[in-house]
């Protein structure tokens, strides 16, 4: 019982390394239990070698509605949850500044 235990944990363990981490800024969080994350990348431009800024929107499940727009979050890939949602929100890095 205990060797199977391990090996389930070794198992789980092996497949979350696998899983890519990103983080970003919460643009929207309209939708229920979802929010909008925008991952900005910086990448050196093919011919003229300038960074050049881009940026990808990821939907991403919360599941306790805490995200709010502005907040740094970290996103882990997931199973699809839904049509388009398939990262989760791990944790909140930074709260957005309110006033």
């Amino acid at each position: 019982m205990a060797e199977e235990q391990t090996t389930k944990q070794a198992a789980a363990a092996e497949q979350a390394r696998f899983k890519r981490k990103l983080s970003g800024r919460v643009t929207s969080d309209k939708m229920d239990k979802t929010v909008v994350v925008e991952v900005v990348r910086l990448a050196p431009h093919a011919v003229y070698k300038k960074y050049v800024r881009s940026r990808t929107r990821f939907k991403a499940h919360d599941e306790n509605n805490e995200c709010k727009v502005g907040d740094r979050v970290e996103i882990i890939e997931h199973r699809p949850l839904s049509h388009e949602k398939r990262w989760k929100v791990v944790r909140i890095i930074k709260r957005a500044v309110t006033e």
